[in-house]
């Protein structure tokens, strides 16, 4: 077991009404992106991702399609799951909610709701989104056009809404509307970033409160669905299914199972924005009444456009996850996505910026570095990592930013102090963790070899270039793990040209000094890791 105890993460479970893309792509990657920085930190890690497969959209999306539901989440969760392949993600586990397994920890947690007398009997009547599974309120609605240009009346998130009368029955949500504001308030980190939370406080503490919630659909209109236990007219609200399969994927209802022990409650549910009602209020208020310990964080992260606008069919610009590595590189767009899109806000895709960023950053920044130095150590000290003299302060400086940056660290203009990579990503701030890595460990030794030129100093101090060359390289080590979580295959491929051993590539070997390079530590002929993308033109004018 790793040292610094348990961490149990997970993503949204994604819908299989349709192929993932460009947003499903985004959410994987930066959930394993915290998933491995935590691995490599020492922790015990549980990563769980899947597909959300029952419901009224689904069983709609199927029958539209000439399928039964099961047969059309079958196949588009095959899909998801080779999704996760393609990207490398590093999920422990896939839950579909269709298996039995969770059919079993839902019918579960329903009984543990029903057994606190929170669930009863009754009639709904009331404005119902089938898109996103989810009924609103009259004054939430707004008068707008479909995609399709159809006036009609919308969901605060744009979808169409339609009038709903049905037997149902319902969750005592009211009665949690203060016990949920004194929890927020109890524990500030629950929901960030902090105007997700804002958002979150301003809706549960509405005049009236909440309102009870309608958790099962009829038969007579839903059948694809988990059976109300004790009730074979009715199936479970798709939400109240969904949600539990955070706790199915951990081993519930075993509460005594050694994954729920180890694991329960999770550190953090990574979702996108517009669900966060559903994981920050819902969710809570199920596991307080099922007397469940509530997740220690919801993450609520923004979404992605392309070219300024929204992902549409209609539009014809949603992105695949495969077009995009088959067109970027595996590392490189998880790299770009990870760089670009500031913590928890929306941003922007286009070519343009993922060229420039790549070329940029990788190709001509932490590549160039890598190849430039390890190609001057191979020619010049006999394809051995170099024995250094004794270190002066330039040199100390260089090492000691790498050797630090876990923790507090210096700003290349020595004017600020920062908390530190693992400071940054408790707040899943990993933009921040990127600029930094590339402002003091990257630049800051593209500058000490500009400032030391050991391409001079084999002429005129052949020792002191083998020192400069030696501190290039040990900074590059420290470079490279870190850059593990977001890059790992580019980044073992520099580990494995410096020659460090496989077993020495976590958090804790760039800290302690005795995992340093060992000097006369043989190396193979340097090749490049991240190639430049050529673009039509400069390959035209390179060709004169």
């Amino acid at each position: 077991m790793s040292g610094k105890g348990p961490f149990y993460i997970t993503t949204a479970i994604s819908y299989v009404n349709g192929s993932p893309h460009l947003g499903h792509a985004y959410e994987a990657i930066l959930t394993d992106v915290m998933a491995r920085f935590k691995r490599l930190d020492g922790y015990d890690v549980m990563f769980l991702t899947g597909t959300d497969e029952h419901g009224e959209k689904v069983a709609k999306t199927a029958l539209e399609n000439g399928m039964e539901p099961k047969e059309f989440a079958d196949k588009n969760a095959a899909e998801f799951m080779a999704m996760t392949k393609t990207l490398g993600i590093s999920n422990d586990d896939f839950i579909r909610t269709s298996e039995e397994r969770h059919h079993k920890a839902s019918q579960a947690l329903w009984q543990k709701l029903q057994e606190a007398g929170d669930i009863y009997l009754g009639k709904y009547e009331g404005w119902y989104s089938v898109r996103e599974e989810a009924y609103f309120t009259q004054d939430e609605l707004t008068e707008g056009e479909t995609e399709d240009g159809k006036s009609e009346k919308l969901s605060p998130n744009g979808t169409e809404v339609q009038w709903v009368e049905e037997e149902s029955y319902f969750f005592k949500l009211s009665e949690y509307t203060d016990k949920l504001l004194k929890y927020y308030e109890a524990h500030p980190e629950f929901i960030q970033p902090e105007s997700r939370r804002n958002e979150i406080i301003s809706f549960v503490g509405q005049e009236g409160g909440l309102r009870d919630l309608s958790i099962s659909r009829h038969k007579d209109r839903l059948s694809w669905g988990i059976p109300v236990p004790g009730d074979d007219n009715h199936v479970m609200y798709v939400w109240l299914d969904a949600l539990t399969n955070y706790m199915t994927g951990v081993g519930y209802p075993d509460v005594a199972a050694e994954d729920f022990k180890k694991f329960w409650p999770a550190n953090y549910h990574v979702i996108g924005k517009d669900i966060t009602r559903f994981h920050a209020v819902y969710w809570p208020a199920f596991l307080m009444s099922a007397g469940i310990e509530i997740p220690e964080t919801i993450f609520a992260h923004g979404f992605i456009n392309v070219k300024g606008e929204k992902m549409s069919k209609s539009l014809g610009n949603v992105l695949s996850p495969d077009g995009l590595v088959e067109t970027y590189g595996l590392d490189q767009i998880r790299y770009f996505l990870m760089r670009e899109i500031s913590h928890g806000q929306d941003g922007s895709f286009s070519h343009e910026q993922a060229v420039t960023r790549i070329n940029a950053d990788l190709a001509n920044g932490i590549g160039n570095l890598a190849q430039r130095t390890l190609s001057m150590i191979y020619k010049n000290c006999d394809g051995k990592i170099p024995e250094p003299d004794e270190f002066n302060d330039d040199d100390k400086e260089l090492l000691n930013n790498a050797r630090h940056i876990l923790g507090k660290y210096s700003d290349p203009n020595k004017s600020t102090i920062g908390l530190g990579i693992r400071g940054d990503s408790e707040k899943m701030e990993f933009h921040k963790i990127l600029e930094l890595l590339w402002n003091v460990g990257v630049s800051n030794c593209d500058g000490y070899a500009d400032w030391q030129a050991p391409w001079s100093l084999k002429k005129t101090d052949f020792k002191r270039m083998e020192t400069v060359l030696y501190v290039l390289a040990e900074s590059i080590r420290g470079i490279a793990i870190l850059v593990r979580p977001f890059m790992d295959i580019s980044a073992n491929k520099v580990l494995n040209q410096l020659g460090v051993p496989e077993d020495q590539r976590l958090f804790k070997h760039i800290e302690e000094e005795k995992y340093a390079l060992k000097p006369g530590t043989k190396i193979d002929k340097p090749e490049g890791v991240f190639p430049r993308i050529v673009e039509e033109d400069d390959k035209q004018k390179a060709a004169g």
